[in-house]
């Protein structure tokens, strides 16, 4: 049992969501059948990032962002050294991208900066998109000139920190994104609803936290959400979310759902557990949504 303070609790916190820890790769490609390519390149601000390319026989393309402290293989919970209290299990994205390859997609799936083998930026900080929406940048320029393709054979799978990133970027640079056809976006959040549900019942706590974000960061906590970048995004977008999420609530993801200014959308509430992390192995183990949005709307 904890014998850390309130205050102790809160400061820790604070620290563990400014600066995500790097997590290992320990998966690649090939153990599921892939043939893959290992790529590097530069993030907007020359940031370096590491990642795969998967390639399939076709011109259309998925790129995946992933959640933090994931990398672009997952997260290995199921090793002791990384094993916490919301994940003690292993989050294993390579499904994914083989239930993609097999339905005729090429994948770029990467690290964001701060996370597995991609470089260090901004001392650190994790940004909830404000520094990462960089990342996504890059990733859609290199897709886009790898494949010698536009926008319209394009489809972005990006998951909570990668979710974030993706809709910060769609909203200040929507010339880079005209014509994007499909976007999955798995469980994007407020830091406030993290941090008001880990600090429920600690007197003054989330207030404490915001003081301490800032100190950390440099951003208010309010400025650290998507629902306000959400208004711009046009693209047909499915939104996932564990309903009964313990780390957050419902009313978080669907104001940033309802705030989604695209025409197409759909929000899918995964059922029957309380784990956030057990959202990220939704789509790898029951791809069938995933699958049938990114055809529908990339065919």
């Amino acid at each position: 049992m904890s014998t850390a303070t309130p205050e102790e609790f809160v400061s820790a916190l604070a620290h563990g969501l400014a600066f995500s820890r790097r997590s290992p790769v320990v998966r690649q490609p090939d153990e599921y059948g892939l043939t893959y390519e290992n790529v590097q390149f530069p993030a907007s601000d020359g940031t370096v990032l590491e990642g795969w390319f998967i390639p399939a026989a076709s011109d259309k393309l998925v790129i995946a962002n992933h959640p933090s402290p994931c990398n672009r293989y997952g997260y290995p919970g199921h090793l002791p050294e990384y094993s916490t209290p919301f994940a003690d299990f292993e989050v294993n994205f390579l499904p994914d991208y083989k239930n993609l390859h097999d339905a005729g997609y090429n994948v770029l799936a990467y690290d964001l900066r701060n996370h597995g083998e991609s470089a260090a930026a901004d001392g650190g900080v994790c940004g909830i998109g404000l520094l990462e929406y960089q990342d996504v940048l890059g990733s859609i320029r290199y897709g886009r000139e790898r494949l010698g393709i536009d926008n319209s054979r394009i489809g972005l799978l990006s998951r909570c920190l990668g979710a974030d990133a993706t809709i910060v970027a769609m909203s200040k640079h929507p010339e880079e994104f005209e014509g994007v056809r499909a976007l999955v976006a798995v469980q994007p959040v407020s830091l406030r609803a993290l941090a008001e549900t880990a600090t429920t019942g600690i007197p003054g706590g989330i207030e404490s936290f915001a003081e301490q974000i800032k100190t950390l960061t440099g951003f208010e906590l309010d400025e650290m959400s998507p629902h306000e970048y959400a208004k711009d995004i046009t693209t047909p977008t499915l939104v996932a979310q564990v309903h009964q999420d313990s780390a957050t609530t419902p009313a978080d993801v669907q104001g940033i759902y309802d705030n989604l200014a695209s025409e197409e959308k759909k929000l899918l509430w995964i059922e029957g557990t309380t784990r956030r992390f057990d959202g990220y192995n939704y789509f790898p183990e029951n791809p069938e949504q995933m699958i049938d949005w990114f055809n529908t709307y990339l065919a």
